[in-house]
């Protein structure tokens, strides 16, 4: 019998995030994990993709640093109490960081402010013709010295015996308005001067006025949250911030692509639940703007791409940043046995959660292997797009996923071409571009997303017709995460998968992993190339184990033969 989110142990702020995101009853990754996090135990956990594994978390992560989150804003009430001297008030930020960014603190700034004003304020006083003759204003600028090289005279200022300067001046000067006379004037500024301060900077408020704001003195972060891409990060930060606003707790998340000031600022004002991508938390901690030594709760999300020979050392630096006694919480769709022996050293003890084999696909997906050539790939996706495949009716939106940037943007242009309303995803996109491109398909605004394998982990997009592999992924794990972006939430998804000649090979490893085969698919009235192999249907799924000097007679006697099995 399933159970409820109350019977899982939340406190009732939890429980009210839970209400407003909008979810029922928890699935069973959140029925067994929920109650392991707040049981303090390490967890590792694999579970297929759109099975709510970020809530999962998510939820028992934020109850969890709840105390400590409550003890750290009632420490910084006090230190801003009226009377009270701020912990860091010794401390002065003299000028900019190593980053560019300006640290400006509340306890010198109307000071500061203050004598800026009082140097300034003659500034404000009248000039008189006696200090227009000596070339001298009242703010003590030398005017006559850049006089001597400028011919052009200040009208009306200069006395009536003064001849030589009102001949000099007169056809060079617009006359005076009668209304002006004798009346004190203002001598037109330099750009190079210093401008006064702002208005609105007389009324900052100082530590006393200060109080009882949760903004006031930084602190934390209790709990990280590490994951390999920046629309994984937003996505956590969209669950997260709902629960937040129940619980009075403060979530940060610092990515590349966005402003390094503004997350250095976020972060200095305090911070319950850090999200971050790897290098964006290094270059932070080199720069001494964060510290993890208050982590209690260290989450790796999406654990096998985490734990790669890409992303290991970084994540190695970050692991050793933490105390050694904090909780460790790890997520993925797939845990692979190659990483086993690295997840054991980090885990102590940990609950083991596994909802799916892994490799396993989601029977919600309809598997389709499309033989193409090469070049008639772009062909059979205009014509899949146009007849709607096996669905037999036009998707409202479909996924491509390309191996590199440059073929993503190059089939983007295609489809432009052809008529279809077409965005597109890859790293070197600004993050507003692949925001606003993911926001658009989210919405429907666009038919198709064109993206590489940043798309493929973790991002949740409902609705997703029909993913296409228009190439074969090298790496059998992207394949079960992409074609995981279609079927969610019980509906039916359609998953194509364009395979060439020379793309044989990594398709046999995807069949080997997911210990399947992927059924032949030809799209009815289409004209393929003769060029094409189309696999052998009963080949299999298991792969071949012959040693190098096994079966000589059968060694070099064709394609289907060899120590490298069949393929066709």
């Amino acid at each position: 019998m399933t159970k409820t989110f109350a019977e899982l142990g939340l406190n009732e702020h939890i429980l009210a995030g839970v209400e407003e995101l909008g979810f029922s009853t928890p699935t069973p990754v959140q029925e067994q994990a929920i109650p392991a996090v707040l049981a303090g135990r390490d967890v590792i956990a694999s579970a297929q993709t759109g099975t709510g594994k970020t809530a999962a978390f998510a939820l028992p992560v934020l109850q969890v640093i709840e105390p400590l989150s409550r003890a750290a804003r009632q420490s910084r009430a006090a230190s801003a109490a009226p009377g009270a001297k701020p912990a860091d008030a010794g401390e002065s930020d003299d000028g900019p960081s190593q980053d560019g960014a300006t640290r400006a603190t509340q306890d010198d700034g109307p000071e500061v402010l203050a004598d800026r004003v009082e140097d300034d304020s003659v500034l404000s006083a009248p000039v008189n013709n006696e200090s227009v003759i000596q070339d001298a204003d009242a703010s003590g600028k030398p005017r006559r010295r850049r006089r001597r090289h400028h011919k052009k005279a200040e009208g009306g200022d200069a006395p009536a015996d003064d001849t030589k300067a009102n001949a000099d001046a007169a056809p060079q000067t617009k006359p005076a308005p009668e209304t002006q006379g004798d009346s004190p004037t203002k001598p037109k500024r330099k750009r190079r001067r210093r401008k006064k301060p702002a208005p609105k900077r007389t009324d900052a408020p100082t530590d006393d006025s200060r109080e009882g704001d949760p903004d006031a003195r930084p602190f934390g972060p209790f709990a990280l949250v590490v994951t390999p891409t920046r629309e994984l990060a937003a996505q956590i930060e969209d669950v997260v911030s709902v629960v937040c606003r129940k619980t009075g707790q403060k979530t940060v998340v610092v990515m590349g692509g966005a402003k390094f000031e503004r997350q250095i600022r976020e972060l200095e004002r305090g911070c319950d639940l850090l999200v971050a991508t790897p290098g964006r938390l290094i270059d932070l901690m080199e720069h001494e703007h964060v510290s993890l030594a208050d982590v209690k709760v260290l989450v790796l999300d999406e654990a096998d791409r985490m734990l790669d020979m890409g992303f290991w050392p970084s994540v190695r630096r970050i692991v050793k940043a933490c105390p050694a006694d904090r909780q460790t919480l790890l997520f993925s769709a797939t845990i692979p046995p190659s990483i086993k022996g690295t997840v054991d050293a980090m885990l102590h003890d940990p609950a083991s959660i596994e909802i799916a084999r892994v490799g396993e696909t989601a029977d919600t997906v309809e598997e389709h292997l499309c033989p193409v050539s090469q070049g008639q790939k772009t062909l059979l996706l205009e014509a899949l797009l146009k007849t709607g495949g096996a669905a037999g009716e036009v998707p409202e939106r479909v996924l491509v996923f390309c191996r590199t940037k440059h073929r993503s943007d190059d089939l983007e242009k295609y489809l432009k071409r052809a008529g279809f309303s077409v965005d597109v995803m890859h790293a070197d996109r600004p993050q507003k571009a692949r925001e606003r491109a993911l926001e658009r398909f989210r919405e429907g605004a666009c038919q198709v997303l064109v993206a590489t394998d940043v798309m493929s982990r973790g991002i949740d997009v409902s609705g997703i017709d029909a993913v296409v592999n228009f190439d074969v992924p090298m790496d059998p794990e992207d394949y079960v995460h992409r074609i995981g972006r279609t079927g969610r939430a019980g509906a039916t998804g359609h998953a194509y998968t364009f395979v060439a000649p020379d793309e044989i090979s990594p398709l046999r490893e995807i069949e080997y992993f997911t210990h399947a085969l992927v059924p032949v698919w030809d799209l009815e009235g289409f004209d393929y190339d003769e060029t094409r192999i189309v696999p052998n249907p009963g080949r299999s799924t298991t792969k071949a184990t012959r040693t190098m000097f096994s079966g000589s007679r059968s060694r070099g006697r064709g394609i289907s033969s060899g120590r490298y099995g069949r393929h066709f």
